[in-house]
C-alpha cells in the first residue's frame, strides 16, 4: 500500500491507493467527505484533531491489510551452462473454491538468454524480464519461454490479495505457485529438480488460512524470505509525524501575542 501525505498551510490531504472504505473525518460536521479532500477552514484545534483522527483510520487500515509475501530466488545454472532450455512459471487455484489471489515474478536477472516469444495461458499478463501478473481465476495461469541458461538466475515472488490478507474461513482450496525448469525448449526434460515426475523445482502454496508452505525440490535454487516493514511501523512514524507538528503548532500559538 503506498501513501503520500501532504501537509501545507494547516490542511491534510491523503493520496494513494487505498480501500475504498475509507474516508478524511471532518470534525466539526462529521460529513464523510472524498478520498484526497482537504481539512479546512477549522479552528486550530479541531484542525489537529482532524489529522489526528485521519491518522488513526489510517493506522487501522494499514493493520487490517497483510503485506505481499515475498521470497528472493537464486538458483546456479552453472552447471547447464549454454544448455538451449526452457522456463516455465504458474500459478492456479485449487481443485475447489478457492478464494482470490495473485502473485508477481519481479526483479527478473540472469546472464542467460531469453528465447522471447513466451507461450502465456489464462490470466498471465507481461513478459520477462519485466513484471509478470498472474491471478488465480482460471484453472491454469501459466507463462513459458525458452531459455539459453548462463551461471545464474535470480527473481523475486510476490503474493498477495485476499486469500492471504483476509482469509474467507469458508473457501475449500488454496492455490498454488509452482517455477520449473527444463534443459530442452519443449519442456519435456526437468532440469535441476529432485522431482522428476512433475518437475518442479519451488512451489509455494497459499493456504487457506492465508498462511503459505514453500517447497524446494532444487539443491542449486536458494530462497529468502524479504523483509518487509511491518504495518505498525508505518503507523507509529506517521503517529510521531503528526505529534511533532501538533507540539510545534500549539507552541506557536502560545508564542503569539495577545
Amino acid at each position: 500500500m503506498r501513501l503520500r501525505i501532504i501537509f501545507s498551510g494547516g490542511s491534510l490531504s491523503l493520496w494513494g491507493r487505498m480501500p475504498s472504505c475509507a474516508r478524511v473525518v471532518n470534525p466539526r460536521s462529521l460529513r464523510r467527505l472524498p478520498i484526497g479532500a482537504q481539512v479546512t477552514n477549522l479552528p486550530h484545534s479541531l484542525k489537529l484533531g482532524g489529522h489526528l483522527v485521519v491518522v488513526a483510520l489510517f493506522c487501522f487500515i494499514v493493520t487490517a491489510f497483510a503485506n505481499p509475501v515475498v521470497e528472493i530466488v537464486s538458483v546456479n545454472t552453472s552447471s547447464i551452462n549454454g544448455t538451449a532450455g526452457s522456463l516455465d512459471f504458474n500459478f492456479n487455484p485449487g481443485t475447489f473454491v478457492t478464494q482470490s489471489a495473485s502473485l508477481q515474478i519481479l526483479n527478473f536477472s540472469s546472464d542467460g538468454a531469453l528465447a522471447g516469444s513466451p507461450v502465456v495461458t489464462g490470466d498471465v499478463s507481461g513478459t520477462l524480464p519485466g513484471t509478470l501478473t498472474f491471478d488465480n481465476g482460471t484453472a491454469l495461469n501459466d507463462y513459458f519461454e525458452g531459455f539459453t541458461f548462463g551461471s545464474i538466475l535470480k527473481f523475486d515472488v510476490s503474493l498477495y490479495g485476499p486469500a492471504l490478507s483476509s482469509p474467507d474461513g469458508t473457501s475449500k482450496s488454496g492455490s498454488s505457485f509452482a517455477f520449473s525448469m527444463f534443459s530442452d525448449p519443449e519442456g519435456a526434460t526437468p532440469a535441476l529438480t529432485s522431482d522428476l515426475v512433475d518437475g518442479i523445482a519451488l512451489s509455494v502454496n497459499v493456504n487457506m488460512d492465508g498462511s503459505t508452505t514453500l517447497t524446494n525440490s532444487s539443491a542449486e535454487t536458494s530462497v529468502q524470505a524479504a523483509t518487509v516493514p511491518e504495518p505498525g511501523s508505518l503507523a507509529e512514524v506517521l503517529l510521531l509525524f503528526l505529534g511533532i507538528i501538533f507540539v510545534r503548532r500549539g507552541a506557536g500559538a502560545r508564542s503569539k501575542p495577545t
